[in-house]
This record gives C-alpha cells, structure tokens and sequence, in this order.
C-alpha cells in the first residue's frame, strides 16, 4: 500500500500561466510578476487585466476594463430585494455564497462557456461580489443601501458603500493593495475547488459559488477574522507576550501563522505588515499593530512560524472600520479575480478532473439477511 498523502501536499495536479508560489524564497508572481513590484506600481483594476490576459494593460485597455466593471456594479432589483429578506443574523460568506449562485440566474451569457461569455460573466462577478457585501451589511444594520458610485475605484467604492463616506486617499491606497495582494495564489484549496467544479463543464457561477464555499472555512480564508478575534482576547498590549505564551502552553491553534506552501516570509504578509503599522498610526489604533508584532516574535522564537496574509490583514481592515465578519467576504471580493482566470484557463484546455483514492478498507464481507443481523 503507497502512504498516502494527506492534504495532497507538493502534488502537482496541473500547469498554469497565471500564478507562482516559491515557497522556500518567498516569493509570489503573477503571470511574471513579483507580487512586490505590482503592489507597488499598479491598480487592482490593472491585476484584474492581467490575471485574465497574458500581460498588464496598456491605457486604452485598462480604461476599457474600467468602464465594464463599473457599469457592472448594480445589482439587478429582484437580487437586491432577495437580500433585504435575509436574516439580518445570516453569515455574510453564506450570503454572498448564496446571493453569486442566485445572479447566475440573471446573468444574460446563461451557462454559456465560450471564453467571451465567460470573460463578460466575470466582470460582472467580479464588480458585484463588493455590492452585494456593502447591501447585505447595510440592510443589516437598518442603514440605507449606498449605490455604486461609477466616479470611484474598486477599493474607494467598496469603502464608500460600506461606511457611506468617501474614504481618504490613504485608506483607498491600503484597500488597493490588499486588493492586489489578495487576488491569486495558486492552486489554493478554493481555487482548486473552482477548477474541479468548471471542469464539469457546469459554468462560471456553479465554480465561483463553489470556491466561495471552500474559502469560507476557517483553514483557509476564515483565518482573518479569527486572527482579529483573537486579539480583541488579550487585555491590552503589555499583555499580548503573556497571553501567547498561555495559547502555546495550553497548545490552542494560533491563526494567521504558518503556511502550506512558504518556509519563509509570506510576501503578502510582509506587505500588510507595514501598511498595518502605518494605518494604525494614522488613525490612533497603534496598539493592535503592536500586540500582533509581539505575538509573530514569540511565534517565530518558540515555533519558527512565520505569519501568513491573514495575520496582519485583519488588523488592516479592522482599523478601516471593516467589520470583522466581512473580513472574508472581502478576500472573496479580491480572489473572485484570480479564480475567474482560473476558470478561463481550465476551459481552454480542459478535462474532467477525477482523481482515485486508495481503498483501505475490508473486503469479502458477506451480507446477512436483515432479521438475523
């Protein structure tokens, strides 16, 4: 009998051109890209374009995406009501999951899978998942729903219609490069989850709803908000060292540490730290920044864990005013980019994907009649 691979760790089940991970340096490309280099000189707008195309856009291309996803930001009126009958105690990730599976059934490409079709369908995705997040939140919490406002950017427009105040340069910077950050990562378990689901040849929204789903659990992007809750535990920041040490003692699971993938640094990571360190210092919200730099020291002295995206994102969208439970959301709102293209990719060269399992258990029992069992 092969040992079996828990987790199938470091198998490889495909080839892409769209997104790599190099564990052992650190790094994260897109379509050729260091992750680095891009946070620091483009747009999510301009990540969305090259993450479905070989290449970052030229102006006149990049204008062209611009005007697609903001004329695709609305909701269709009987969507927008389904909302406002929800649960206002509902999980936003269930909302979202379900509210993408519902627009499939307004969505004019139908289960069209051409690669136009499926390009026009994930620009509506991509422009709604922020609307949908922003109405659900509102409606909840008895506030009126904010439209879209066409003249603003990805990252300005989701604050905008959160809060319903225009956000500071600085804070619509911060959500552009979490954006970014957050847009791809490889054959994760959601977008893998999106690949095996399109290969069926089903369609853009059955994938979407699906990986929604599988990133919605706490090993993956529900991480962020457990991080956030956990420091929201420790009695103020000359407590936090104390407090970690308790966790690792009592050996609790500590979120937002370690990684599958990288033995270093989580580039992403190195980011959102000084971004959240900048931002906590702006707004008078230092402290949770420091609480979570104590804690990855003591991570890193008695584990030799490094913190992943999730540790220092949580503080990020905290101080923006995001709430802690549309932290994920928010991922979904920035990786529905990169799972898109995933989806483009596996339709133009597809096969179903059916891995086998190795069997272990009895064989040759034989059936009892059920009055003698």
């Amino acid at each position: 009998m092969v040992a079996p691979n828990l987790g199938l760790e470091d198998v490889i089940v495909g080839t892409s051109s769209i997104c790599d991970v190099n564990g052992k340096t650190g790094q994260l490309i897109y379509r050729g890209y260091d992750i680095h280099d891009l946070a620091a000189h483009t747009t999510f707008e301009e990540i969305v374009y090259l993450l479905w195309h070989d290449d970052l856009p030229r102006r006149s291309e990049l204008e062209g995406l611009d005007r697609e996803l903001k004329a695709a930001r609305a909701l269709p009126a009987p969507v927008v009501s389904f909302i406002e009958q929800l649960p206002k105690t509902a999980s936003p990730m269930d909302v979202l999951r379900t509210t993408v599976s519902l627009l499939g059934i307004y969505d004019p490409d139908g289960r069209d899978n051409s690669v136009a079709s499926t390009r026009r369908k994930a620009v509506r995705l991509t422009a709604q998942i922020p609307t949908i997040m922003a109405t659900f939140h509102r409606s909840r919490e008895g506030k009126g729903i904010i439209p879209p406002d066409p003249s603003l950017s990805a990252a300005a427009n989701l604050l905008f219609m959160l809060t319903g105040e225009k956000p500071d340069d600085y804070a619509v910077h911060t959500m552009d490069v979490a954006l970014i950050l957050h847009a791809d990562h490889e054959y994760n378990a959601s977008t893998f989850s999106a690949r095996v689901t399109i290969a069926t040849l089903s369609d853009l929204y059955d994938a979407i709803t699906a990986a929604i789903g599988t990133l919605s659990g706490p090993l993956h992007g529900g991480a962020n908000e457990q991080v956030m809750r956990m420091l929201l535990q420790i009695d103020g920041e000359d407590e936090a060292e104390r407090w970690i040490r308790g966790a690792l003692e009592r050996h609790d699971r500590i979120m937002g540490f370690g990684h599958r993938v990288y033995k270093t640094d989580d580039p992403r990571a190195v980011e959102l730290k000084e971004m959240a360190r900048h931002l906590g210092e702006r707004v008078g919200q230092a402290q949770w920044f420091r609480m979570a730099d104590r804690i990855q020291k003591v991570m890193l002295e008695e584990k030799g864990l490094y913190a992943n995206v999730d540790f220092y994102s949580a503080s990020t969208y905290y101080v923006m005013g995001v709430p802690i439970d549309l932290f994920t959301p928010l991922f979904a709102a920035s990786r529905v980019s990169g799972w898109s293209a995933h989806v483009i990719e596996q339709l133009e060269n597809n096969r179903l994907i059916r891995p086998r399992s190795e069997y272990v258990g009895p064989t040759n029992k034989k059936v009892v009649p059920l009055d003698q069992r």
